[in-house]
This record gives structure tokens, sequence and C-alpha cells, in this order.
């Protein structure tokens, strides 16, 4: 009995090993996506159920990326992207996504700005990681669900979620309003790969119609961190009013079940507003009481109650 106590005893122990191998190869991973990038963008309209749709052109880009570690803690890393354009001479803060573990909440995008909170289970979440993405102004764009896998030297996450039209369509184009994403992220040799498959759905309350079909592919390239020098200066300036502002919006994401969002206001973009007061703040050194206080004002009047 002692020996079969003793077996069982260390199977279990085996078990508590490699599930923690697991998870630490998971926040590695994670992590392993922060960097100095030359990244490329391509996407392509692949197949409409209509026959007489009419295909856009194929988008193409490149640009160089700064992904920064702002939190790394044992269930949450946070990652945010900086775009440096012009050389190293103009910096536009970009996306940001918070990867949490077994996270049992998620705000789902709906349609028409609208994100609505959803409550998981525990076995729903066992072992996955949630990815949130934010806008280039910390409000909400999409959150995905999926497990990290770790095979023959290879590492991947996948998942599937709605989201709005990505920002090279937004502007252009009004003939759908839900990209359904069906993202695979995978570490490369020389940095790593964000693939797309997507789906450009018409969603009434009749419910959705396939539009188009989409496969994008976003690479990341490892590139020198001496050509980010600005790029590192600018975000020091610019790091406390970020900080406060994602403060600002957790208050209110904890606060509202349903987040619905005004395209404009006084004829501004929400992130034009966010990024004059960030310039400001930094102007005359405002202080986190005063930076939350503009930041809410600001969400306050695109916070829709409707």
């Amino acid at each position: 009995m002692k020996k079969i106590n003793l077996l069982l005893a260390l199977f279990m122990i085996a078990l508590h090993v490699n599930a923690q191998t697991k998870f630490d190869q998971d926040r590695e991973a994670i992590k392993a996506l922060a960097g100095f990038y030359k990244v490329t963008f391509n996407y392509t309209e692949t197949f409409s159920p209509d026959d007489d749709y009419k295909f856009h052109e194929k988008h193409r880009s490149s640009a160089k990326e700064w992904a920064l570690i702002l939190e790394d803690s044992p269930k949450k890393i946070v990652i945010q992207h900086l775009l440096v354009m012009r050389g190293d001479s103009m910096i536009i803060k970009h996306w940001r996504e918070d990867w949490t573990y077994e996270d049992t909440q998620i705000l789902a995008y709906d349609k028409n700005d609208t994100w609505k909170k959803v409550n998981l289970t525990a076995n729903d979440v066992k072992g996955k990681w949630t990815q949130k993405v934010y806008q280039v102004d910390d409000s909400p764009r999409y959150q995905a669900i999926g497990t990290w896998v770790h095979v023959d030297g290879k590492h991947q996450w996948q998942s599937n979620s709605d989201s709005p039209l990505p920002r090279r369509e937004y502007s252009e184009r009004s003939d759908y309003n839900v990209l359904n994403r069906g993202n695979t992220l995978y570490l490369t040799k020389t940095g790593w790969m964000f693939e797309q498959d997507n789906k450009k759905i018409i969603r009434s309350e009749s419910g959705d119609k396939l539009l188009a079909m989409e496969k994008g592919l976003e690479e990341f390239v490892k590139t020198d961190p001496k050509s980010f020098g600005y790029a590192q200066t600018w975000w020091k300036e610019q790091e406390k009013f970020w900080k406060d502002a994602r403060e600002t919006w957790d208050v209110v994401f904890a606060e509202n079940n349903v987040i619905k969002l005004t395209p404009k206001v006084d004829n501004k973009l929400l992130y034009e507003q966010f990024f004059a007061l960030g310039n400001q703040s930094v102007k005359e050194k405002w202080d986190s009481a005063k930076n939350k206080e503009g930041v809410k004002k600001i969400i306050l009047a695109y916070l829709s109650k409707g």
C-alpha cells in the first residue's frame, strides 16, 4: 500500500511539473511577441458567395514597430505597440494587447461600435489565454480566447472572435459591419507571424450574412533597436498619461455591462481627443488626478447610454 501511495504521489508531482512547464512555455511565448520589428502587412479578399461581388484591391504596407511589455505578472502580460514612422522622427501610439490567463470575463463585440460583457465558466477557460486587443486610444477592439500549443519546437495560439472593421477599411467601407477574425499567432526564427482567416459579415436583426472572406499576413521581423531611439524617449514622456488612461478605462469597463461608443463628438474621433490630451499633459506636466479627470470627461462624452 505504501508503495502504491508513493507512486501515486510521484505521479501527481509529475503532473504538476508538466502543467507548470506548459504554463511557463505559454508565458515565454507571449513575452517573445515584444521587441523591435519591421512589420509587413498583406491582405487580400479570397472568396464571396455573391457572384456579382467586386473584390477590393489588395492591401500591402510596411512599418517599424516597437512592442514593449508594460506589465508582467503571473497571469497577466500587457504589451503596448508603438508605430515608428519617418525614420525615427514620428511616433504613433498603436494597439495594445493584454494577455490574461483563465479569465472568466470578456467584452465581446456585437456590431456598430458596441461591446457586451460576457461571463464564462472556469471550464470554458481552463488552460487558456485571452488576448484583449485595444484601439490606439485604449478603447476596446476585440477579445479572443485560445490555447497555446507547443509541439516540436513550434509555439502557436489560435482564436476566433468578432471585431469592428479593420482600420485600413473603417473610413472607406460601409458594406459590412463585423469582421469575424480567425487569428493564428506563431513564433518564427526571426520574430513572429500574425495570420488571419477573416470573414466580412453583414450583421442585422435577422442574422449574419457573409459578404466576403479575406486572408491576412502580418509578419514581424526583429530589427536593430538603435533605430528606435526617439520612440523610447517619446514613450518615457507619454507613459504616465497612458497608464492613467488605462486605469480610467478599467473603471468604465467595470461599471458597464455594455460599452457603446459614438464615432464622433464635435466632429472629432475619440483617438484625436486622446492624443491631444496626452500631448497637453506632457507639455503642462499634469499629475495623475488631472490626467484621469480629463480622460474620464472624454470617455463620458463618447459613451452612449442608449
